[in-house]
């Protein structure tokens, strides 16, 4: 009698165990913060697909946008951690929102799994064509020489501290305009609103190739070879950024680990194929994975760099 206890224990501890090797068994969530169109959003659906074709459930990209990724992030913080719905955030929802909010709605340590880093922008500083400029100098002589007249858009983190930091050190009075998305800032340039912005070569790169919009500098550590002829924000006469501009994958907390080290040797493997990366590299992004507790890391460390960097820069929570 004893055994055959033993036994109906082990048998119905087993059957109540959750089933990792079964996951994914529905289709999975993938929520990202920006519009449809931008650099995020065409490298979460092209690594989407591709962990649909690899985990034999659909990974749906879902546009969440509004209040910096906030939104967003409470939807994937009020989902059950079971890995079915996942946060592709970039560091303007991991960043800018806890360090820029005097009430941080969340703290990215304690409220997300960490998965995988899948990599880093480019971005790059365009401005109209009917600004009389052609490089970083004369931006800046003409900024000074109209104080108050130059509109610089701004729709994130990473471009809100760029746009302080050519303030602060060029010592230029221009007027920032918070956009809720990069396209929307682009159209506008495009449309004669703005004059400029940093933004991403997705929604960039063929303006400038065809004269619609001219590229003042890039931030990377060297020249972007699709650009050659474009110089780094250092090259340029800024200062040096020590931030990064990344995005990466995370699930609600407390998600399990078995789960989550499955995703990140997933997507890690995806991103190593060449034909994903010669796609990717075409928006201006540099993927780069690692291991959760790799990504944990780098996301505490990350704090306090954009920490120092918006204090240096001025930028006050609200």
């Amino acid at each position: 009698m004893t055994f055959l206890r033993l036994t109906i224990v082990l048998v119905l501890a087993l059957l109540s165990a959750p089933s990792f090797a079964q996951y994914p068994s529905k289709p999975v969530r993938l929520v990202i913060h920006f519009p449809a169109g931008g650099s995020t959003d065409l490298v979460a659906r092209t690594l989407a697909q591709a962990l649909s074709e690899s985990m034999g459930q659909p990974f749906v990209v879902e546009n969440k946008l509004g209040a910096d990724g906030a939104i967003a992030a409470d939807t994937v913080m009020k989902s059950p951690p079971d890995g079915h719905t996942l946060f592709m955030a970039t560091n303007t929802a991991m960043m800018q929102v806890p360090l820029l909010k005097k009430e941080p709605p969340y703290d990215p340590v304690s409220a997300f799994t960490p998965i995988s880093l899948v990599g880093r922008y480019t971005f790059l500083l365009v401005v109209a064509p009917s600004l009389p400029v052609s490089n970083m100098k004369e931006f800046i002589a003409y900024a000074r020489a109209n104080p108050g007249k130059l509109n610089f858009a701004t729709y994130s983190g990473a471009s809100q501290l760029a746009y302080a930091q050519i303030v602060k050190t060029a010592n230029v009075d221009m007027l920032r305009v918070p956009y809720k998305g990069e396209i929307p800032s682009v159209a506008d340039i495009l449309g004669g609103n703005i004059h400029a912005v940093f933004a991403t070569p997705t929604s960039t790169l063929a303006h400038i190739r065809d004269g619609r919009l001219r590229a003042l500098a890039v931030t990377l550590p060297s020249r972007w070879p699709l650009l050659p002829e474009v110089p780094t924000t250092v090259e340029a006469g800024m200062p040096p950024i020590n931030v990064e501009f990344f995005a990466a994958l995370f699930g609600p907390a407390k998600m399990p680990a078995e789960i989550a080290t499955r995703l990140s040797k997933e997507l890690n493997a995806i991103m190593a194929r060449p034909q994903i990366r010669e796609q990717i590299d075409r928006q201006g992004f540099a993927l780069a994975g690692s291991t959760p507790e790799e990504l944990g890391q780098f996301v505490k460390q990350q704090l306090g760099a954009w920490s120092r960097g918006f204090r240096d820069a001025g930028i006050n929570p609200e």
